[in-house]
């Protein structure tokens, strides 16, 4: 896909600071963009492509969602929530990753995720509810269940339709790899990843708007106890929806006004991604001073030595 120009503006940086003197650095992009694919504001380069890894899991479920599967087998919002999840393996995540294989009709060894070393099942990997979700859609359309990763199968194809579709861009211009649970992830550029979540929070979709009823409601299937997404959507109350993705990247919708945010941190750090969502959620207003405090106490504060510290802004486009 050829683009005019690129959006670009001074970087992010985060320091790991040790009783105040530089240990680490870690630098990051991040983007705002409304769901109408206007770019409103940048720090980095807002065309910086990466895949989107796990943050593409609400839109895998939205073409469960769009497709009828959750009537079809009278599956429920933790359903959803489990089906976009990257959980913790916990029994009430496994349970509800099983419940929708046994409303299908279906046995966990057909799932095709990898059982998580020191597990007894497929069914503890993190993406096991993405799977099972995706194998739900197969047997009710009769479409192959032993091939349904390949990425020309006519699951991947709807899901690519899906996110096509949603991007106003034809479906053969993405770039697909395998995640690492086999399932095909997607190359994209950081404003794309924002417009995909303004959507998915605009409220103008109404099986979007039930993944985000289903996320929020639901919070601890999405991730679990600690984790980023469960507790800043724990916290913000239906406000914000996020999903994490592997390798730097964070996404997050703000509610009812269709504004995505995407983040990128170039080293895939973890921690560093944590500290710029919390430094920027901050800086736009989207969460109070004391939701921002909360959060920094937990995601920034590493210890009684050391600590996150982030240096720039957005800047507005």
């Amino acid at each position: 896909m050829t683009r005019a120009k690129r959006y670009q503006s001074p970087e992010l940086e985060v320091q790991l600071l040790r009783e105040g003197i530089i240990e680490s650095v870690h630098i990051g992009h991040a983007v705002v963009c409304d769901s109408r694919g206007r770019m409103l504001s940048v720090a980095g380069d807002g065309d910086a492509a990466t895949f989107i890894r796990s943050s593409l899991k609400p839109f895998q479920a939205l073409a469960v969602a769009a497709a009828g599967t959750l009537e079809r087998y009278e599956l429920d919002d933790r359903d959803l929530a489990i089906m976009c999840a990257s959980h913790q393996g916990r029994i009430e995540q496994v349970r509800q990753a099983f419940h929708i294989l046994w409303k299908a009709e279906l046995e966990p060894t057909q799932l095709q995720c990898p059982v998580p070393a020191g597990k007894q099942s497929s069914l503890e990997h993190n993406c096991s509810g993405k799977h099972a979700g995706m194998l739900a859609l197969c047997q009710q359309r009769n479409w192959p269940l032993e091939s349904y990763l390949h990425r020309n199968h006519p699951l991947q194809l709807f899901i690519l339709n899906t996110v096509a579709e949603l991007l106003s861009m034809p479906a053969d211009e993405f770039i697909g790899a395998h995640d690492d649970c086999g399932a095909p992830t997607y190359l994209m550029p950081l404003r794309q990843m924002a417009v995909l979540f303004a959507k998915l929070a605009s409220g103008d979709n109404l099986e979007m708007e039930r993944i985000v009823r289903a996320m929020t409601h639901h919070p601890e299937m999405v991730a679990g106890p600690g984790a980023f997404d469960t507790e800043l959507m724990r916290l913000t109350a239906g406000e914000l929806v996020s999903k994490s993705g592997a390798e730097g990247v964070q996404c997050i919708g703000r509610v009812g006004e269709g504004l995505g945010l995407a983040i990128k941190v170039r080293d895939g750090s973890k921690r560093a991604k944590h500290a710029v969502a919390v430094h920027l959620l901050k800086q736009l207003g989207w969460v109070t001073p004391d939701i921002a405090e909360q959060l920094a106490d937990s995601y920034m504060t590493l210890s009684p030595y050391k600590r996150l510290d982030v240096q720039g802004d957005l800047d507005l486009m």
